[in-house]
């Protein structure tokens, strides 16, 4: 006994020095540099700013669908610097691209370079491009060697258009030795043509021209059909990385020069993120301690498991080089919730144990064994949303996906390792008796079946009650929706003020209030310019009248000169574009979802009344965003790609306590074994969504004013999703099955 003790007292004090060495390391890091601190994690703009470049197009006039197309995939080129990156058009020929967490815009620019075209050519005779007389005797020195002669014709392959992506990537030689080579990625006309072409120049150069510079002259080694090809060549990283960077700045339809450069400061400001941090730190804080009230030791190893999830979670964050935002606080608040969502099932598993007889130790053993397949099931199902979102997706939605991956990887983890070897190290100290871990009381099942009728009419009364709301804004003029500048697009003014104004601080609090005053509306974003007094201010769409009383009320309280201000109008930072790929991408996580869903338990019913919980929860929080008229901006997409990952784990766990029953209830009904699953599983939903909802609250509580329009929704989700959990995905399905047999 006393050995045992021992080998707990040692586990137990490993816990904790595992636990202090992560905090440590996310406080100060693990050099001089700070490696791994919380310090160094990389802001998005909202949090911390960074560089804006503004790039101007060789055509004074180009055509809406070139601008779009060059927008489109330049964000998808500086996605490279961070997920968070914005390209937006200013102007009529002007495109503005923001990339957070850098301060260094010569850096940037140099790295960066102009964007201009890209071609791919099969040379026979160099003197056909415009190029220096050096380049060109490098080609005629290739071609020669190619057996080509100057005779030959020129003839075009592909162009920019036809390119997808070229990143550096590392593969083996012959001899089994690493080296860098770029990988180019076509789309599917690219493909053809590029299958084509490497069919008849085996052996033979293809020649890519930037801007009519031969930047790469490859050699075909074999006909390429997979629409993918690799570039070899004796290339150190930096070579590889250039070559690539000209690639993909080489596929936009429009040339652009850059005009100007300067580095701005964060939109929501140094408060924002604060008082995020304060919320978290104490939504967790009393998180630890509803545990420990409900589930006792269980609950204590939770917490542990808990802190050390969350300072292993900050260490990554810059160990990973993520670029941390708002709706990045998002993911990392919801696996949190599913943290702790793991531990409440393993927990209500270990108390049903007891109440069935079993001992304490074994007790322990098979609740964490039963709660395993829930616990997997729904994380897979949140994980394979992910994944999706990080292909599909741009920005704020790549951004999003990699904190949710991270964080639901990182919270399976802590709940079925690290807590499993708490719990064992408590019960090894002496906490044996069943009074420390509870006993779960036997309930009567509650008739949710017979009542699925209400439940479907209080969810439809929501949700019609949001349709009509929509209709009676648009009717009043006042948009269906509150579409935010982030979504509309609107008007940027750089405003030189006489004195350094912070907008993150008291003055620009004053002047934000100012603004909003004057032009009627709250949806104001304030950029402080580095190194200069001036401030961008960007609006919705203002009149010429209402811009007219914006200038004068700043030349009349702060003494502005009306001239040199500068104005121009900008297209929305989610494009059209970024729109399309949010919703496909939530349309193939849905698909593959329901698969997943089908696949495991064997019952494609399972997978549609799941799809339908979903659908169920996004219009629930649409109708608050139209009735309380909260502005859909960047965040709307993070907030229901959020609910949609909440939700799902809930109605995992009741289609798998069902999948159970079915098998050990094989004399009791359909209808009895459903009211009996929810029931059994009710203190676990009800549990989770308190605990989840305590972090949004606190951050709503805590927060200023974007961040509050951020949480209302995600707390609305949670209710929404803890609701149709518990009184739709399992009664639903209850009734695709009666209908079912009835067929």
């Amino acid at each position: 006994m006393k050995n045992n003790k021992g080998k707990s007292l040692i586990g137990l004090f490993l816990v904790l020095i595992i636990i202090a060495a992560c905090g440590f390391v996310s406080w100060k890091g693990v050099d001089e540099s700070g490696q791994g601190s919380a310090k160094n994690i990389k802001l998005g703009l909202d949090l911390a700013g960074g560089v804006s470049i503004t790039y101007e197009a060789d055509e004074e006039n180009p055509s809406a669908e070139d601008m779009n197309d060059t927008v489109y995939k330049l964000q998808k080129r500086v996605e490279s610097y961070s997920t968070e990156a914005e390209v937006y058009q200013e102007g009529t020929n002007r495109i503005n691209v923001e990339i957070p967490g850098v301060y260094d815009a010569e850096r940037i620019l140099n790295e960066l370079g102009n964007p201009g075209t890209v071609a791919f050519y099969e040379v026979t005779d160099a003197s056909a491009v415009d190029i220096s007389d050096e380049e060109k005797a490098e080609a005629k020195k290739a071609a020669e060697a190619a057996g080509l002669s100057d005779s030959s014709t020129f003839n075009l392959v592909m162009d920019g258009n036809d390119l997808v992506d070229a990143q550096v990537m590392t593969q083996n030689d012959s001899y089994g030795n690493s080296q860098y080579v770029v990988e180019l990625t076509m789309n599917a006309e690219g493909s053809e043509k590029f299958k084509e072409a490497t069919a008849r120049n085996i052996g033979k150069p293809i020649y890519i021209v930037y801007d009519n510079e031969v930047i790469s002259y490859p050699k075909v080694n074999t006909t390429i059909e997979n629409g993918q090809a690799i570039i070899e060549g004796n290339f150190t990283y930096e070579s590889a990385s250039s070559l690539a960077t000209y690639i993909r700045l080489g596929a936009l339809k429009l040339n652009l020069n850059e005009i100007r450069s300067n580095v701005v400061g964060a939109k929501l400001g140094e408060e924002a993120l604060a008082t995020s941090l304060k919320a978290g730190a104490i939504g967790l804080a009393i998180i630890i301690i509803f545990m420990i009230i409900m589930y006792l030791v269980p609950g204590l190893a939770a917490g542990l498991a808990l802190v050390l999830y969350v300072a292993v979670m900050l260490c990554l964050l810059n160990g990973l080089d993520v670029t941390l935002t708002l709706p990045g606080i998002a993911g990392i608040i919801l696996s949190i919730g599913m943290a702790v969502d793991a531990n409440v099932i393993i927990f209500t598993r270990i108390r049903e144990e007891i109440a069935g007889g079993m001992n304490v130790r074994n007790a322990i053993q098979t609740g964490f064994k039963k709660a395993r397949s829930a616990i997997l099931d729904g994380n897979i199902t949140t994980l394979i949303a992910a994944a999706v979102l990080y292909i599909k997706g741009s920005g704020t939605i790549k951004g999003f996906s990699v904190t949710l991956a991270l964080g639901i990887v990182l919270s399976m983890l802590t709940a079925l390792v690290v807590t499993h070897f708490i719990v064992n190290v408590l019960y090894g100290l002496g906490f044996t008796d069943e009074k420390y871990y509870g006993r779960q009381k036997a309930r009567k099942a509650i008739p949710f079946v017979q009542r699925a009728k209400i439940f479907y009419i209080i969810s439809a009364v929501v949700i019609i009650a949001g349709f009509v709301g929509m209709g009676l804004n648009h009717s009043n003029g006042k948009g269906a929706m509150n579409y935010s500048l982030d979504f509309t697009g609107g008007t940027s003014m750089t405003v030189p003020f006489n004195e350094n104004i912070d907008v993150t601080g008291e003055n620009g609090a004053e002047l934000l209030k100012t603004i909003t005053e004057t032009i009627g509306t709250g949806d104001v974003q304030l950029q402080n310019v580095q190194g200069s007094n001036d401030i961008v201010i960007k609006t919705q769409v203002l009149d010429k009248e209402t811009r007219g009383d914006l200038k004068n009320t700043l030349v009349e309280k702060y003494g502005v000169d009306e001239k040199s201000i500068e104005e121009q109008s900008i297209s929305a930072v989610v494009s059209g574009e970024m729109q399309k790929d949010a919703v496909i991408a939530v349309v193939i996580a849905g698909i593959c979802m329901l698969i997943y869903i089908w696949f495991r338990f064997k019952d494609i019913k399972f997978g549609a009344s799941a799809v339908f919980a979903l659908l169920h929860d996004v219009l629930c929080v649409l109708t608050v965003y139209a009735l309380v008229r909260i502005p859909v901006g960047n965040t709307f997409i993070a907030c229901m790609l959020t609910i949609v990952g909440y939700s799902i784990n809930a109605t995992i766990v009741i289609f798998d306590r069902i999948r159970e029953n079915r098998q050990m209830m094989y004399k009791a009904s359909l209808e009895e074994i459903v009211n009996s699953s929810i029931t059994q599983t009710l203190s676990r939903s009800i549990n989770t969504s308190v605990t989840t909802f305590i972090s949004v609250f606190v951050l709503y509580i805590m927060g200023v004013a974007s961040i509050r329009e951020f949480a209302m929704p995600l707390m609305a989700g949670i209710i929404a999703g803890a609701w149709s959990s518990i009184f739709i995905t399992g009664t639903l399905w209850y009734l695709l099955k009666k209908i079912g047999k009835k067929n």
